[in-house]
């Protein structure tokens, strides 16, 4: 009996592993993932599992074109273990309000029969108070949400894979600096989604040093016959902290002194601009004086530019030159026309 359950057991843990069309996962993979949750099977017998067994029951497909073989489920395939409850419904078609926003469309397509699900659900329970939340609430992102970037689904595809095995892919890239192809072997180290585009982290070639490759400038990809080589002391976090993605002027913090309107103050106090944050009355007026250690990036500066008038930065100096030069060619080009 003992061991009729722990079949069983390894059976579900299969069917949770392994994913929907277009997404794959190889044998060894599979095999590794098994051992994690305590299932310690050979090779063989993993096959004969999902050829003889899962496959004679379920839509299982295989990928054979290269090895080691890639397992997969029909796209339309249905299996929500354990059953979807109605909060958690409720959290995904939030989630898919949000994300729809942030992602590209291939990975929202990959979620869809997930968020398609959670809508069924709600649809099917009106008598119940949540499933009308649905209907009354939205999460908006801050400030302007772009359209996302296509991209490709074979390169999200490779570019998730790779990532997750570590593998090596040989990509034709779109170099938006120079606007012409050149072919690369990258060696992924992480992926970011910021706002609209999604970012592949990795080494090229035989360099070391990380860079950044919006996914929709990929033309091609393939996986490489050449060992992966993993970054030394790489660590997604850090490197995020960095400001790598906030274009950096120089390391370090800068101190910020500024002159904020009634309301940019209000939104600052609940959130904040940074830990360090102090909001001091001006006396005399209904403005407060801003002080905050920030990142001395582009980021943080086009942020003060947009505020406009709401805002008088009085140090540090370069920025203050720089909004009061961006406002005058504003209205040199307004006066020009």
């Amino acid at each position: 009996m003992s061991e009729i359950r722990d079949t069983l057991f390894r059976y579900l843990t299969m069917l949770q592993l392994i994913p929907r069309s277009p997404g794959r996962i190889s044998t060894p993979v599979l095999l590794e993932k098994l051992s994690e949750r305590g299932f310690n099977i050979d090779a063989r017998s993993l096959q004969r599992d999902l050829r003889d067994k899962l496959a004679f029951h379920f839509p299982l497909g295989c990928d054979d074109s290269q090895k080691p073989y890639r397992w997969f489920f029909d796209r339309d395939f249905h299996c929500n273990l354990p059953a979807l409850d109605v909060p958690s419904a409720l959290t995904l078609v939030l989630a898919e309000e949000y994300l729809k926003g942030m992602l590209p469309p291939v990975v929202m397509s990959q979620l869809s029969p997930q968020f398609r699900d959670a809508r069924q659900l709600l649809d099917d329970l009106e008598q119940n108070g949540l499933s009308r939340w649905a209907r009354r609430v939205r999460a908006i992102p801050n400030g302007k949400a772009l359209v996302p970037a296509p991209v490709d689904e074979v390169t999200w595809q490779t570019v998730a894979q790779a990532l997750l095995e570590q593998q090596a892919v040989e990509v034709t890239y779109l170099s938006r600096s120079r606007e012409e192809r050149k072919k690369f072997t990258l060696h992924p180290q992480g992926l970011v989604s910021r706002h609209s585009v999604t970012y592949l982290l990795a080494t090229v070639n035989d360099y070391e040093d990380i860079r950044q490759f919006p996914l929709q400038r990929i033309e091609a990809i393939a996986f490489s016959s050449l060992p992966w080589k993993e970054s030394a002391d790489f660590n997604l976090d850090d490197y995020i902290s960095s400001g790598a993605f906030g274009y950096p002027q120089s390391t370090g913090n800068i101190r910020l002194i500024a002159h904020v309107e009634p309301q940019v103050a209000w939104l600052l106090a609940e959130t904040p601009l940074a830990e360090t944050q102090r909001l001091l009355p001006l006396p005399g007026t209904e403005w407060q004086r801003l002080e905050a250690d920030v990142p001395n990036d582009q980021q943080t500066l086009w942020w003060l530019r947009g505020l406009g008038a709401n805002v008088e930065v009085i140090e540090p100096e370069e920025w203050r030159n720089d909004i009061c030069s961006h406002a005058e060619k504003i209205l040199a080009r307004i006066r020009g026309q």
